[in-house]
């Protein structure tokens, strides 16, 4: 079964590089936040939010995996080879590469001519930060830190997970996800009733984000610095994030562009200054968001390679124990 998965896996980089999300297109995700939505309103109300928070996480968990659990195990009676398709066709709507890569570029392009007013309002599109008044290096850097975090939230990590349990454990991986950027937020609004949602996303992304961060590094090499010096920064600036995972994948991004991360955001006109990850060898440029999408591309290339030394030598052994254990 985990050779399904795998081929699964790998048809479904595929469809999400030469598809990607068309919009017009029915989106589980879409779904998904519509259901969130509804609960959001009706439960973020009076005493207990965040036992109800905790209820609204689980009700959408079990929806996301029961309903592509029963697709999935329908598809695989049909034929395997049904099965893998209708798998891979799901697993690729929980990962968005070549949306998060357009979504950059989109960025870029304005930036690339000068037109400042436009590349603010492309950068406000996908970042939560104020945008108005920001330089070039200001609104590259919004760019790079969404590229580089979101490497392993909107691509490594579903595939991770997929390899664990196949799509429906990547569905249940994106609805967390959602649930966590719908209401994980520690406003007055939300500190209670997302509680649920933004801890266990911070459980299911501990471990794609730190084996991401890795390949980042091993995957391309430093601009400026030596290797060495690159997993220094690595080590010591990713705990600084004020998420546990988001760290490794901006530390590493900023080692490999000798670039500087972090610093001064606002946010509705209130600051927040953010700690600073990498060191400022290179002042940054739009250029360098062309950088942290190749950085993002080789480094999917390379999970996914991760994905199948792993998963074979894991199929390899069990086929092993089974014939050598008697049960």
């Amino acid at each position: 079964m985990i050779v399904y998965h795998l081929i699964a896996i790998t048809l479904a980089y595929f469809i999400d590089i030469f598809v990607g999300d068309p919009p017009n297109w029915p989106h589980p995700v879409r779904w998904i936040g519509s259901m969130i939505a509804f609960f959001e309103k009706r439960l973020n109300t009076g005493k207990n939010k965040k036992l109800k928070g905790v209820a609204m996480l689980l009700f959408v968990l079990l929806i996301a995996f029961s309903t592509v659990l029963i697709v999935v195990v329908i598809s695989y009676k049909i034929h395997p080879v049904v099965g893998i398709a209708v798998e891979g066709i799901i697993i690729a709507t929980t990962i968005a590469q070549k949306s998060l890569k357009q979504a950059a570029l989109e960025v870029y392009e304005p930036l690339g001519r000068g037109d400042l007013p436009s590349a603010r309002i492309k950068l406000s599109y996908i970042v939560g930060r104020d945008t108005e008044g920001l330089d070039e290096g200001e609104i590259a850097r919004g760019a790079i830190e969404t590229v580089a975090e979101n490497t392993s939230d909107g691509v490594t990590a579903p595939l991770f997970w997929a390899l664990i349990g196949g799509a429906p454990l990547a569905m249940v991986y994106r609805a967390t996800n959602t649930c966590d950027s719908m209401a994980g937020y520690l406003n007055e609004r939300f500190k209670e009733f997302g509680w649920a949602s933004a801890k266990w996303d911070d459980v299911m992304n501990w471990i794609p984000s730190r084996i991401t961060g890795i390949l980042m590094l091993l995957g391309t090499k430093p601009l400026k610095i030596r290797y060495r010096r690159a997993w220094t920064i690595l080590i010591r600036d990713a705990k600084k994030h004020p998420s546990p995972n988001s760290g490794w994948g901006e530390a590493a991004v900023a080692a490999i562009l000798g670039i500087q991360l972090g610093g001064i955001n606002y946010y509705k006109g209130i600051v927040s200054n953010r700690a600073r990850m990498g060191e400022a060898i290179n002042s940054i440029q739009a250029d360098h968001i062309i950088l942290a999408n190749r950085v993002m591309g080789k480094t999917v290339l390379l999970f996914i390679l991760f994905l199948w030394i792993g998963g074979m030598t894991l199929e390899f052994a069990f086929t092993w124990l089974q014939s050598t254990v008697p049960f």
